[in-house]
């Protein structure tokens, strides 16, 4: 070690010039007097070295070996090693700076996993939500070529689902490009003030006509000032809203179907809550919802499917507004999420 090597020769130092002085006292002295004091400087000299030297090698050294030790094992990819911090009393930075380098390595390692193990996961559902629907087209196909269709209703029947099955995989492959343009920031903002009443109410207006037409009742409760302000992009707003809508009838399962849509006003921000009264979301999947490509056994085995992308593209819009979201939901009597807009 070079520290500990040039400590040895600070050490050695130490002894020799006092026993330069002592060799010089005996040969020049005579009167013995200045030899006594030298001898005895000497003696207190090379007692105070050695107990310098059993210090250092104890505080000092022997820590720095034991750190020697911890980066070989770090460097090996042991990022679980730790190191004594009562070890490290005299040189506590050593110790501070080691621990922290190692959780940030333990913390970029994990992260890299799970960025792995979410890479495989996207690919696999990917590969899944393509394959069905090319599936069913090559299926189709084959009827007509194979004269299974044998009339042209028939035909045109083979047709229309064909036409709907690459709509589907059209879709998928959009949400993919712009998820991915939203989570790289990508995408352009268009951030403006706006009249938070004039806007929702002008959103919903729009919804209300839609959800009309698929027997879903919409209640809307806004809370705000009539001249209440706030800076975001309308179009990214209302893409993370309808697809929040888009889940909640998709997974709409009662006889009298609803949508609750409420805006208030804080202080420093606006609140929105959008509930309805579907199949609700189970405990163990409600931490995840947000999460690209997730879907829950029950809403990936279900009719209406789903890309698993929409809800971390909500996600990803209202984040880039500076905002927060978070979703409650009770399991057969539905599910709210809630948004929070600064202002």
């Amino acid at each position: 070690m070079k520290i500990g090597s040039g400590l040895f020769s600070i050490f050695c130092l130490i002894i020799i010039i006092p026993s330069i002085l002592l060799i010089y006292s005996m040969n020049y002295d005579t009167t013995g007097n200045i030899g006594i004091w030298l001898t005895i400087l000497v003696a207190i000299i090379d007692i105070v070295a050695i107990v310098m030297w059993i210090w250092i090698y104890k505080r000092i050294l022997i820590p720095l070996d034991k750190l020697q030790i911890a980066t070989k094992k770090i460097a090996d990819g042991d990022l679980d090693y730790k190191l004594d911090e009562k070890d490290f009393s005299e040189i506590p930075f050593l110790y501070t700076d080691f621990e922290r380098m190692r959780i940030k390595l333990k913390e970029d390692e994990e992260e890299k996993r799970l960025s792995e193990d979410s890479t495989r996961e996207m690919v696999s559902n990917i590969s899944h939500d393509l394959k069905t629907p090319l599936t069913a087209i090559r299926g189709y196909v084959e009827g007509i070529l194979d004269g299974v269709a044998a009339s042209p209703q028939k035909v045109h029947e083979y047709l229309n689902t064909i036409y709907n099955k690459t709509n589907d995989m059209t879709t998928l492959i959009d949400e993919l490009l712009y998820y991915s343009q939203v989570a790289e920031k990508g995408v352009s903002y268009n951030f403006e003030k706006i009249n938070v009443k004039n806007f929702f109410d002008e959103y919903v207006k729009d919804l209300c006509s839609e959800l009309e037409t698929i027997k879903i009742k919409l209640v809307y409760i806004v809370n705000v000032g009539s001249y209440t302000m706030i800076d975001i992009d309308r179009e990214q707003i209302k893409r993370a809203l309808n697809n929040i809508i888009a889940n909640a009838v998709k997974y709409m399962d009662k006889a009298n179907p609803e949508i609750h849509f409420r805006i208030r006003e804080r202080v420093d921000a606006i609140d929105i809550e959008i509930s309805d009264n579907g199949r609700g979301i189970e405990e163990k999947d409600l931490p995840h919802i947000f999460e690209r490509f997730y879907r829950s056994d029950v809403s990936r085995n279900s009719k209406p499917g789903g890309s698993g992308i929409g809800l971390s593209i909500v996600k990803k819009v209202i984040e880039n507004h500076e905002g927060s979201i978070v979703a409650m939901s009770k399991p057969g009597i539905g599910t709210d999420i809630c948004i929070e807009l600064k202002k």
